[in-house]
């Protein structure tokens, strides 16, 4: 890939998967930027980690006021009240699914990044560990990217490094940035607001803790 004259926009929430990209990005781009959403979620700790991230890797951070995105529908990662899903029900996604979520961040970083004169957007979604979440998917991204493009008569690039990668292998990608201790100790991923290795028992920690368990394995079993 070939956008070393380029300038990139990464929506950041501070977890395992747009940390990641955040890294990817500085690798990939000449100036990278970072933009974070606070929408009434509970593990809302993640916004600071996010801009301690940036702070130190130099990277310019911006944090947006989105609570309304939290406040229009009734879902486990932004009301206390309901215990979120361990598993996903047949047939819908799991309660901690937030309606509209990517939608609305990527069309606000696509205003952001207008606004700054940047062009390229990078987001952690992925179709592989989906958690069952349809706005992770490829093809709404396809059709978003279009979509903003259409809307501001602008050309931006959606990318989405991590689309077809389990969690294995974005630790291995991690590895190879030279960031899986940071992402490991820094990162907050744990539905529960809990840092590192989080809670150890709800969904995005499980699905963590088993893509590291098996990356470390296959590791050792190379040296």
């Amino acid at each position: 890939m070939n956008l070393n004259n380029s300038r990139a926009l990464v929506v950041l929430s501070g977890g395992q998967d747009s940390t990641t990209c955040l890294f990817w990005a500085l690798r990939e781009f000449q100036e990278v930027q970072a933009l974070c959403f606070r929408y009434g979620q509970k593990h809302v700790l993640e916004a600071d980690l996010a801009r301690q991230i940036c702070e130190e890797a130099d990277v310019p951070f911006t944090c947006l006021d989105a609570d309304l995105i939290g406040r229009l529908s009734s879902n486990a990662l932004t009301d206390p009240s309901i215990a979120m899903d361990r598993e996903k029900p047949a047939g819908a996604p799991p309660n901690t699914f937030v309606p509209g979520r990517n939608l609305f961040f990527l069309s606000m970083a696509a205003v952001v990044a207008r606004e700054r004169g940047i062009r390229h957007l990078v987001t952690g979604v992925s179709q592989t560990d989906f958690s069952g979440y349809p706005d992770c998917r490829d093809s709404f991204i396809r059709s978003l990217n279009v979509t903003l493009n259409l809307a501001m008569e602008e050309q931006f690039v959606i990318h989405t490094p991590l689309m077809w990668m389990d969690k294995c292998e974005t630790w291995a990608l991690a590895d190879e940035l030279g960031v899986l201790d940071l992402i490991r100790q820094r990162t907050l991923t744990c539905y529960n607001g809990v840092p590192g290795d989080g809670c150890g028992h709800c969904p995005a920690c499980t699905l963590r803790r088993r893509g590291l368990e098996t990356y470390l394995q296959r590791k050792a079993q190379k040296h």
